[in-house]
């Protein structure tokens, strides 16, 4: 059986899952087996697996820096929030159904079998399993039915990390109130301390690692320095997406939908010289771009409505009238149709006419599709004419299917018409000759010539792997990491 550590920390966002990426990267670098583990995660960020299985999208990050494919094995719970009190609970990689909150609350400890199953599962067929815990251990309204932090790490008697963020400030707060806050036996599994996101002189910090470890009676097993390093974010926090000017040459606005999913579909974008990616909230944070995306969301109706509502629906029209080329992904593609109809409520309820650019509309079902896909891009004019013949990989995850009357845009599905386009692959832009050839296109426009790299983006997010990972080792003591795994709990 496999050996575990888990990685909790005092609050959201304060970098668990990149610390589990990065360990997961430096057992795999030094001849481990490896697997990640989430028994719960809530992202509207998903990744679909190989066999069709819907898992978040941090545990196919880290399963890449494991080395391994991922399965659902390794995120068995994930909650995606269809509206503000309420979630699609996927379970074992496929739709549960939707509850509210508090009926989910109530139900989850039905749950511990199919978690139990699924890191039993991993721990028979790895050396090591890195666990990720979620938001905080000490939420103490939420304790008693615990499935994923310290409920968890005493189900499978895990040694914890705990981690907090002197980035964001008051770490010694963070790091010694959680302990506090932590039941005795719960404190005894906490074996270390990590302090992420330090920036400046460790030398400065000397005196703060002895408070620290003075008052909280543990050892911190590594200070982390702030890291550059370009690794997508799954989490609704990410600074990513509260950037909304351009200071390139050419200037992408993706609408901030409120119920935004699958964000990281226009990361590539961001690795090329002269573009800049911002997320639009507004029509005057909407401007006139060079393109347009409107991504996917977990609740298409309703984002619709908030679209023509919040008067960006009339802007994209006039936008698109005057010749700036859009493009939509999933619930994005939808809307660019003329009606969306949800009979069987599978995220909303009723129907909505769409934005009407393109000549498709889409019927919800109450079976979910999920694969992943790879195609090739049709011969096609106007704009999109550039990306003629290009090959693509990526997933799709949907609930509603979409009659396209509109010309073909690739040989599996979407449409096109003029400078408008959509379909429902996430990670299209992935593909090195999807996104190279549509940034030409777009310096052409501007009457320019783009002279920079084409990306591969696997290519590049294993470099960042390896530097995440190669920082972290640096910065960690790996021994008594090691020291923690042996002697467990």
């Amino acid at each position: 059986m496999a050996k575990s550590i888990m990685i909790q920390g005092t609050m959201s966002n304060v970098g668990k899952s990149f610390l589990t990426a990065a360990l997961c990267r430096i057992f795999r670098q030094d001849g481990y087996t490896v697997s990640p583990f989430k028994s719960q995660n809530m992202a509207l960020n998903s990744f679909i697996t190989a066999d069709g299985a819907e898992i978040g999208r941090a545990q196919a990050l880290q399963a890449e820096a494991a080395g391994i494919e991922p399965n659902a094995f390794m995120n068995p719970i994930l909650l995606k929030p269809t509206t503000n009190i309420g979630s699609q609970v996927i379970v074992n990689g496929q739709v549960y159904g939707n509850m509210k909150a508090t009926e989910y609350f109530r139900r989850k400890k039905e749950f511990i079998p199919h978690i139990m199953n699924a890191y039993n599962t991993l721990a028979e067929q790895y050396d090591i399993i890195v666990i990720e815990g979620a938001g905080s251990p000490v939420e103490l309204n939420l304790k008693s039915d615990d499935i994923v932090n310290m409920g968890l790490a005493k189900m499978i008697k895990a040694p914890v990390l705990l981690v907090g963020d002197i980035d964001r400030g008051g770490v010694f707060a963070q790091l010694i109130g959680t302990l506090d806050l932590l039941e005795p036996d719960e404190k005894d599994m906490v074996k270390g301390l990590v302090v992420n996101q330090f920036r400046g002189d460790i030398a400065l910090f000397e005196e703060g690692i002895s408070i620290l470890e003075q008052r909280s009676g543990k050892s911190v097993v590594g200070v982390i320095p702030y890291i550059k390093c370009d690794i997508e974010d799954e989490d609704s926090l990410s600074h990513d997406l509260t950037k909304c000017t351009s200071d390139e040459i050419i200037d992408i606005a993706v609408i901030r939908l409120p119920k935004i999913s699958n964000f990281t579909d226009f990361d590539v974008f961001r690795q090329y010289s002269g573009v800049s990616v911002r997320f639009v909230t507004s029509v005057h944070q909407l401007g006139k771009p060079d393109f347009i995306i409107i991504p996917g969301t977990k609740n298409t109706i309703d984002d619709m409505d908030w679209l023509r509502k919040s008067g960006m629906e009339k802007a994209v029209i006039k936008l698109a009238e005057n010749g700036i080329p859009i493009f939509g992904i999933c619930g994005g593609y939808q809307m660019l149709g003329s009606m969306i109809s949800d009979p069987c409520e599978s995220e909303s309820r009723g129907s909505i006419e769409g934005i009407g650019l393109l000549d498709c509309y889409t019927v919800f079902e109450k079976e979910k599709h999920q694969a992943q896909v790879s195609g090739r891009i049709c011969d096609i004019d106007g704009f999109f004419s550039c990306l003629s013949g290009a090959e693509f990989y990526g997933y799709e995850v949907h609930m509603g299917k979409t009659i396209e009357s509109s010309s073909d845009f690739t040989n599996i599905g979407g449409c096109y018409s003029g400078n408008i386009a959509g379909c429902y692959v996430h990670g299209i832009f992935d593909s090195a000759e999807v996104s190279s050839r549509l940034i030409r296109q777009l310096f052409r426009y501007r009457g320019l010539e783009y002279t920079g790299q084409v990306i591969d983006r696997k290519k590049y997010r294993e470099s960042q792997l390896d530097l995440l990972a190669d920082t972290v080792r640096k910065n960690i003591n790996m021994e008594f990491i090691y020291k923690i795994l042996e002697e467990g709990i």
